[in-house]
């Protein structure tokens, strides 16, 4: 069977609905919610772009459970009472391209900078070590008993409304260091009760609770850090029990991941023999398909049809995600489809410096989704210090704008 042809397969997951292809658009935080956090009609129009652009499976980025805890000024976040038809717009963007769109729900926890939570809240009252983030985000407190309950009723509420929006599925954020991920890991979860005792059980809880709500027929999908990459942190042997217990709770598809914000694996710090096949979390897909029947979804360097095939063919994986490049070029997914020799690209310019290329990375690519959300083509030659200003200048003026709305 030739790249296109197998790309082109339908996927059926365990909930019995279908995927109308194998190439996945992942989730990019958009930060296109309005003052009160709600979808903008920018968002609208960013995700019908990109569902006319040919992904079948759309996922959307960091929409937050809770209003008081954001991980950016502009996220959409569930209000205390919620109303599914404030989502329907949204839900609406994929109408007549046969697309599916899911929702990813996630709460930040101490990954909420200091202009939005004076005091964030963590499975511990663990706060950074890196010297460069730590002045970023204020020191944790850590949770109660009844407010780990209230979070997961609410990943549980936040499910049920877009459902009833009309999204088709749902996607919980469990990876890069937010409040899923920090409960996983000894290094930011170290409680004496039995959710530091059993620190896969806070996700787990969330995963039984968002499908009590949701129903079996809708597909649940779990995005999870491969590790954290760092000394005592998460590591590649507990994962690989957590996608088992995840298989064994009835999800759908696992999203594979990697790395926090101290430690960014997603941004594509990876090994030399993994980049050369073309994704850099594809090792550790092998070895979760050994311990699972769960579809298995990895994001994260692939660059060609062919790539992308041999990556199926392997038998690792059963969706091949992409993230970046379709800030780039948005029909990207359709013409690969079409067998159109093109290849992914990622075309962020650099400045050398480490820290500041990391920020630029998520700035340049969010300022190109931005330009299509508003109907514009996309600058790729967009440079590094005329990125990084209009960064300096609309994060703040979002904050800003969100405490004065």
């Amino acid at each position: 069977m030739g790249a296109v042809q197998l790309l082109a397969e339908p996927l059926e997951l365990r909930c019995g609905a279908k995927l109308p292809h194998r190439i996945a658009k992942s989730a990019l935080s958009e930060q296109l919610g309005d003052r009160r956090n709600r979808p903008s009609p920018e968002l609208v129009e960013l995700y019908r772009t990109w569902a006319r652009g040919g992904s079948g499976l759309l996922c959307t980025g960091n929409v937050m459970v809770d209003p008081a805890a954001l991980g950016e000024p502009r996220n959409v976040a569930l209000p205390a009472k919620p109303d599914a038809a404030e989502y329907r717009g949204w839900a609406d963007a994929v109408t007549g391209t046969g697309a599916q769109l899911w929702v990813q729900l996630n709460h930040p926890g101490r990954q909420s900078p200091r202009f939005l939570s004076r005091q964030p809240v963590a499975p511990s009252a663990v706060p950074f070590e890196t010297r460069g983030i730590r002045s970023v985000f204020a020191p944790p407190r850590e949770l109660s008993g009844d407010e780990i309950e209230a979070i997961i009723d609410r990943f549980a509420l936040a499910a049920l409304t877009f459902v009833e929006a009309g999204f088709s599925g749902v996607q919980l954020h469990g990876a890069h260091g937010y409040l899923i991920s920090q409960f996983l890991s000894p290094l930011t979860n170290r409680r004496t009760d039995v959710w530091g005792r059993e620190r896969s059980r806070f996700l787990l809880e969330v995963v039984r609770a968002v499908r009590a709500a949701i129903g079996d027929s809708v597909p649940l999908s779990v995005k999870l850090n491969s590790a954290d990459f760092q000394r005592g942190g998460f590591t590649e042997e507990e994962s690989l029990t957590v996608v088992r217990e995840l298989g064994e709770a009835g999800i759908d598809l696992l999203e594979v991941s990697g790395g926090t914000y101290e430690r960014a694996a997603m941004m594509g710090v990876t090994r030399e023999s993994t980049g050369r096949r073309e994704a850099y979390f594809l090792d550790y897909a092998t070895k979760a398909r050994k311990v699972t029947d769960v579809a298995l979804m990895v994001t994260g360097g692939f660059s060609t049809a062919d790539g992308m095939a041999d990556a199926l063919r392997f038998g690792a994986l059963d969706v091949i995600g992409l993230g970046r490049p379709l800030t780039v070029a948005p029909d990207l997914v359709g013409r690969l489809l079409d067998g159109e020799e093109i290849g992914a690209e990622r075309r962020c310019p650099k400045t050398g410096v480490r820290l500041a290329d990391s920020w630029l990375e998520i700035q340049w690519h969010t300022q190109q989704m931005h330009r299509i959300a508003a109907g514009k083509p996309v600058d790729v030659r967009r440079g590094a210090l005329r990125s990084l200003v209009h960064a300096g200048i609309s994060d703040p003026l979002n904050a800003f704008r969100r405490v004065r709305g």
